[in-house]
């Protein structure tokens, strides 16, 4: 195999900048990129970034992390889309859980993405124990999909009643469907998620329908560019869940994609902790429109079994837990019909961007703020796309649109800007952390994307946090979780099984066919891996609860049987209850709702300390002089270094600014950075140990 086909990019698509990694693993090398995106067309910055490491016709695998299904969601920006559903249950969409935006308000508003004329229903019915009571009649679910195909919608979703228990009248709905719907973006809940749980399952199934198009015509046009470059290697996407799958399985289940980037980020982010010797740690991805929060407690990333995107766009699918705000570079700050100081939601993402970049923009923004303040070097903009930024316009914008209205000179309102978004990502760490009864002391935070590094002083004092472990290429470190992340797929089957009297064998064999379907669609991803885990976990409570507990089951497929019996379940589902509620219910029989199969094919592991620094580095070649940078009211002199420059062990007390060409590391007064081995910034307060 040649050099060339064993080099591999992470791609991570973000609203302000395109992150890309490079690495080529034959030799052991790697470069970083940064790039403007461009919204609506993301294809020029994602190509552009690639021609930066050479012919793309060269390159072996490309990796991508996008976030172009979850702004689909959160802007209702998806596809037009029809339902079909048993009769009497065209509205679960909208009765959800009987839930509301507003806990104790009188009024609530919530528009399903299916409009109520465009779900049809039909005569069928299967009970809960898989019988069929009503065969589904093909030929009316046919003149159904004709309708709805004729009154506009562009994908079609089938979702019945007790489908989990047995598709068969799905699966007849579904051909027939297909048979004379004009294009492939047709899918069947048993297809998609064979769990029990109405709303679930349909609001997951529709939304996979509503994302279809939309992701697959973004695929298209991103496989359309590659191959105009002649790439003919591999190309995958990261999934929520933090695993890897190929393109095809993201068109068929686009829902997987939703907090594609973020998740990228997490997975780097917890392997350089965990090498770093940090296993609790609490991620912090800021880039240009958001903030993204995530838990690693022990190493372990936190998997959730379902998400919610917006209120009533439910998603149960296994997805990395990450709390994201509206708090990211781009944020415009604005004073409020009240008088009060806001930072974001709304960005002015890469298109016209901050104040300074001189693009059209007029409202300041948090590197508006940041810029002022002397944090960011205004001569040496990240991502290489400016020549400069412009200082006197992001202040004057400050001053006019902030300083002014709360009677504040434009100093102190810059400092405001940046105090108020501290404040939110703030809280957005207590929510993951204190607020799950952890111990934030015990966590040290993992600041990264552009600006996250800017913020690092904020988070340990405000959070009151351990320390921080700054990465040493914080702002691609997501492009980095790209290359490193395994490759991944998921699958969940209710079962409805009594653990009294259970037939061990006939689970086991249902375990094993699982754990094949699963393997098989890793192998078909086409990405080299070392091996690959076959992972298996219970949903399992006791008879007459309806919520349940995660049940992991220490075993694998050896000679066609995992060799589990009743009594090993029982003492794992005892285990896991007692860690949950910390009491058991004697006497109560137990009951297995749902069986979850994960395959995970491992890749090559990619040794971090090649990221560290070289033998040249030096503390004398670090070092760029002092700037005055602005800090609790007055100027101080602040030690600029270049950062990719400081030698392992290097120590630089506060006030200083590490600079490098994809972030800026901000180190306030009164806390002290030092360089560790795989050259990692870790942050403490003075005199505390790391």
């Amino acid at each position: 195999m040649s050099a060339a086909a064993r080099t591999i990019v992470g791609v991570d698509v973000g609203g302000t900048f395109t992150d890309l990694f490079f690495y080529d693993e034959a030799r052991g090398r790697f470069r970083t990129g940064k790039v403007p995106s461009n919204r609506g067309d993301e294809a020029v910055g994602f190509l552009a970034g690639l021609r930066g490491f050479g012919p793309v016709a060269d390159l072996a695998s490309i990796v991508h992390g996008t976030t172009v299904g979850t702004n689909a969601l959160l802007e209702r920006k998806g596809a037009r889309i029809g339902l079909i559903t048993t009769r009497g249950f065209r509205d679960v969409l909208e009765m959800r859980r009987r839930d509301r935006r507003h806990t104790w308000g009188l009024w609530g508003d919530f528009v399903p993405v299916v409009e109520r004329d465009l779900r049809a229903e039909v005569d069928e019915r299967t009970l809960a124990d898989g019988t069929i009571r009503t065969p589904v009649d093909p030929a009316e679910v046919a003149r159904a999909a004709r309708r709805l195909a004729a009154e506009g919608a562009e994908a079609l979703a089938i979702c019945f009643l007790n489908a989990y228990a047995n598709p068969e009248n799905e699966r007849a709905a579904l051909a027939a469907a297909a048979a004379v719907w004009p294009n492939p973006n047709v899918a069947c809940s048993s297809g998609i998620l064979p769990e029990i749980r109405e709303f679930e399952r349909t609001s997951t199934t529709v939304l996979n329908a509503y994302l279809q198009p939309v992701v697959g015509s973004y695929l298209e046009k991103l496989d359309g560019a590659l191959a105009s470059e002649g790439f003919s290697g591999r190309f995958h996407i990261v999934q929520s869940n933090g695993g890897v799958m190929s393109t095809a399985t993201a068109r068929r289940l686009p829902v997987r994609t939703a907090l594609s980037g973020p998740a990228a980020g997490v997975i780097a982010a917890a392997a350089i902790a965990k090498a770093a010797g940090f296993p609790n740690v609490i991620t912090g991805d800021l880039g240009g429109t958001s903030f993204d929060v995530s838990l690693v407690v022990e190493g372990e990333t936190a998997l959730s079994p379902q998400t919610t995107i917006d209120f009533g766009l439910v998603i149960r699918t296994p997805m990395i837990e990450i709390s994201t705000i509206g708090a990211g570079g781009g944020s415009i700050a604005h004073v409020d019909a009240g008088g009060l100081l806001q930072v974001g939601p709304e960005s002015a993402g890469s298109r016209p961007g901050p104040v300074c970049y001189g693009q059209g923009n007029t409202r300041p923004t948090l590197t508006d703020a940041n810029v002022v303040l002397g944090r960011i070097n205004a001569e040496r903009p990240i991502g290489g796309a400016l020549a400069r930024l412009d200082v006197a316009a992001a202040r004057a914008a400050i001053a006019r649109h902030v300083a002014e209205p709360l009677g504040l000179d434009p100093m102190a309102a810059a400092e405001a800007i940046v105090r108020v978004a501290d404040a939110k990502m703030a809280g957005a760490i207590r929510l993951v952390s204190i607020e799950r009864g952890h111990d934030p002391q015990k966590f040290a935070a993992v600041p990264f994307g552009g600006g996250g590094a800017l913020h690092v002083g904020a988070l340990i004092k405000d959070v009151g946090l351990r320390g921080a472990l700054v990465p040493r290429y914080p702002g691609v470190t997501s492009a980095l979780g790209c290359v490193i992340a395994d490759i991944r797929h998921d699958q969940v089957q209710t079962v409805n099984l009594s653990l009294a009297g259970l037939d061990a064998a006939a689970l086991d064999r249902r375990m094993v066919a699982e754990a094949a379907a699963a393997r098989a669609v890793v192998e078909a991803a086409g990405l080299a891996v070392e091996r690959i885990d076959t992972v298996f976990e219970l949903d399992m409570h006791y008879v007459g609860q309806t919520h349940t507990v995660a049940v992991a089951l220490p075993v694998a497929v050896r000679d066609g049987t995992t060799g589990l019996s009743g009594a090993a379940i029982q003492a794992a589902f005892e285990a896991a209850y007692q860690t949950s509620f910390s009491r058991l219910l004697p006497g109560v029989p137990a009951r297995i709702v749902n069986l979850r199969t994960a395959a995970i094919g491992r890749r090559p592991h990619f040794d971090l300390a090649a990221l560290a620094p070289g033998p040249e580095a030096s503390l004398a070649a670090a070092g760029l002089g002092t700037r005055p940078v602005w800090f609790g009211g007055a100027w101080h002199e602040a030690a600029v270094y270049a950062r990719l420059s400081l030698p392992v062990g290097a120590e630089i007390p506060g006030p200083a600014i590490l600079e490098q060409p994809d972030a800026t590391t901000v180190v306030d007064p009164g806390l002290t950075a030092r360089v560790d081995r795989l050259g990692n910034v870790v942050v403490t307060r003075n005199g505390a140990a790391a």
